[in-house]
């Protein structure tokens, strides 16, 4: 609307003094009608401007929300860069050394665990201890079988222990400690915690201080925490990891706890009317006025009642195989999670997680629904939005299928999972064990197990080669069953327990190899390195071997009866300089973090197995004899040029053309080439 005001829209009045006299002014004014309608059209431009400015701000707000949110999306989703690069270094505590003997568990600090009654003559087993030697109170354990029996064993391992060898670890070439757990618990392994708010008292240097400390708290009440001393220690040990540039991740299963959680305790005091009923799956309660314990609850792994299990809200509630749609059932639960988490995130809560651990391993993971995980990741990203989540993810139906993490690896859960799939089937071509694997066979696995996983996972996966709930490497692949199945002595009298031979040594060489220099995170069991070897749990639970400490020599059999083989127990020096190689190459080449992968030679009849590590610039070729022959073989590569030997000791070097190169592998042997030049 466009209106001009002309001369004839405007009245002419004569004002004259109040006096009445000489004087006055003539003044003009807009006519009533035509000032309003003026009026009017200037307030709707006015009003019409205001509009557009409003708009303008909205579409602001909206494209900075679109943008927040598609930020937050992949802030959520994406992988931490740093987990990429890790090579791993798991830690055991209880075994890995006892740095300060004053701490040492105690008959008390046990109670709560199985078994459930201590010997008056217990004491702590020496470090050097031949394993399975009897202990002089070991027989007056009652519970069933040596393996039984020596859950009541204590060697005393602690935080302090870990400082004192922080230095050696670094020497390694680790990057990332994956701690199990470390929680407050009266076991051996920690999986079974009677608080989760608190490192385990035994870890640090004034357990019994730390229990004072524990009992001033309302533990579901974080304002109430306070800092133990084996906390404060913890948040040293982290402190020093992270001056090293060594990451630091702790491990909770948030499924069960032990049967002296504090919650628990509460349910069987208190029964129905505790405000933590609704946290466990209560079968029955107990009744007060009968002297009998009517206590009964789903327990973890086959209604075991030393681990409690959450209770979870299924959906369907009929669905009996993982992966699971649901949430746990309590909130009140999930927040005290959440609590517990954000504290070791952010111990000092200045909003800097710098201080804190960055990340956790997730036990049992596929056993909790995937609808609080989804959660989980939320409140662990508004932390730290570099934390690594990686879950346990195992089973589907033992022995024989192994569980796809794919729906867990869609950025709204875990950023990796422990690789055991990778480690079955990678046992199974450089192990020549159950399941057995060709060249090719091999190929068409790997490919089958990484089908649809994001690029970022798989190079985030940790490649497990052994850990506390898996034999040693070396007696893995000493023993040529399905792994994991059967995989000790008292499932299988004809399981090798000894020492393994120079034949296993020359396979675990080749699938180091192929662990150092594959897609994902290699991983190191603690005591790996200096070339320990034990069968299935408890027997991977031995102590680290140290070479300043002396160990007397295996020479009991688990079962008394038989006579076996003396094995000296000593670190291995040279296995361990082996290690120290691996992990500098890996450091020293990029390309074995981020490059492509593509296998470029499957030779069933010879049984070599070729993959190169590749961007558009650089080259690695991985090449495998594990047959027991010589092998003349013609490996393809991307590029003609120079190829060095790396890792051996006299780096021979091989002319490629366009279409590849010759070479000659001694029996069980294998090559690393690095491209150094062009033709």
């Amino acid at each position: 609307m466009n209106y001009k005001i002309k001369e004839e829209d405007f009245l002419t009045h004569r004002i004259s003094p109040p006096s009445g006299g000489l004087g006055g002014k003539t003044i003009r004014r807009i006519s009533p009608l035509l000032g309003r309608l003026a009026r009017v059209i200037y307030r709707l431009k006015s009003i019409i401007l205001l509009l557009n400015f409003i708009g303008l701000i909205l579409v602001s707000c909206i494209s900075h929300q679109v943008r927040l949110v598609k930020y937050e999306e992949k802030n959520l989703s994406s992988v931490p860069g740093w987990s990429k690069e890790a090579i791993w270094y798991q830690i055991f505590v209880e075994r890995f050394r006892n740095g300060d003997p004053e701490n040492d568990p105690t008959p008390e600090d046990m109670y709560g665990s199985y078994p459930e009654h201590i010997p008056s003559n217990w004491q702590i087993t020496a470090w050097g201890h031949d394993w399975y030697a009897h202990e002089s109170w070991l027989d007056s354990v009652k519970a069933k079988g040596f393996y039984s029996k020596i859950q009541a064993r204590r060697y005393g391992g602690d935080l302090q222990g870990v400082l004192d060898k922080i230095d050696y670890i670094q020497s390694l070439g680790v990057t990332a400690i994956y701690f199990n757990p470390l929680n407050d618990s009266p076991s051996l392994h920690k999986y079974d915690a009677r608080n989760y708010t608190h490192i385990d008292r035994n870890f640090g240097p004034d357990p019994g201080g730390d229990v004072a400390i524990m009992d001033t708290e309302i533990n579901e009440d974080q304002r109430t925490w306070r800092w133990t001393s084996a906390d404060k220690l913890f948040l040293k040990v982290v402190d020093e990891f992270h001056k090293r540039g060594i990451r630091v991740i702790m491990d909770y299963s948030w499924n069960h706890t032990g049967r002296q959680f504090w919650a628990l305790n509460d349910v069987r005091k208190n029964g129905k009317d505790s405000q933590f009923a609704d946290w466990y799956n209560v079968y029955q309660f107990d009744d007060p006025a009968t002297p009998a314990d009517e206590f009964k609850y789903e327990g973890w792994g086959g209604n075991n009642p030393w681990m409690p299990v959450f209770k979870k809200d299924i959906i369907p509630p009929d669905d009996k195989v993982m992966p699971f749609e649901g949430n746990f059932h309590s909130e009140s639960l999930k927040q005290h999670i959440f609590s517990v988490t954000r504290r070791w995130l952010d111990p000092d809560g200045d909003g800097d997680p710098s201080d804190g651990v960055d990340g956790f391993r997730l036990d049992v993971a596929g056993e909790i629904p995937m609808g609080f995980w989804r959660e989980y990741r939320k409140v662990v990203r508004a932390v730290n939005p570099e934390a690594y989540l990686i879950g346990e993810i195992w089973w589907l139906e033992w022995p024989d299928k192994l569980l796809d993490p794919n729906i867990y690896l869609q950025g709204d859960q875990y950023d990796a999972i422990m690789n055991y799939r990778w480690f079955r089937i990678a046992r199974g071509f450089f192990g020549q064990a159950e399941p057995v694997l060709t060249p090719s066979e091999f190929i068409d696995e790997i490919e089958r197990i990484n089908k649809d996983i994001r690029v970022d996972n798989l190079q985030a996966m940790m490649n497990v080669a052994s850990t506390h709930d898996s034999p040693r490497l070396s007696t893995s692949l000493y023993n040529k069953t399905m792994d994991k199945y059967k995989a000790k002595p008292s499932d299988d009298p004809d399981y090798k327990i000894n020492k393994p031979d120079d034949l296993t040594r020359k396979e675990q060489i080749l699938l180091l190899i192929h662990q150092f220099t594959f897609i994902g995170s290699p991983q190191i069991w603690n005591g790996e390195e200096v070339g320990m070897w034990g069968a299935d749990d408890p027997d991977c639970r031995k102590p680290v071997i140290w070479d300043d400490i002396i160990y007397e020599d295996e020479r009991a059999d688990y079962d008394p009866a038989k006579i076996r083989m003396i094995d000296i127990v000593r670190p291995d020096t040279a296995l361990l300089s082996f290690y120290k190689s691996l992990c500098k190459m890996r450091k020293d080449n990029p390309i074995l973090i981020d490059g492509n992968l593509f296998f470029s030679l499957a030779d069933d009849k010879k049984m070599v197995l070729a993959y190169s590590r590749f961007t558009e610039q650089e080259e690695m070729v991985m090449v495998f004899n594990r047959s027991d022959m010589e092998q003349t073989v013609f490996v393809p590569v991307k590029n003609e040029g120079i190829y060095k030997e790396i890792l051996s000791a006299d780096r021979g070097s091989y002319m490629a053309t366009k279409s590849g190169l010759n070479m000659k592998l001694e029996p069980l042997s294998s090559v690393i080439l690095k491209k150094i030049s062009k033709l």
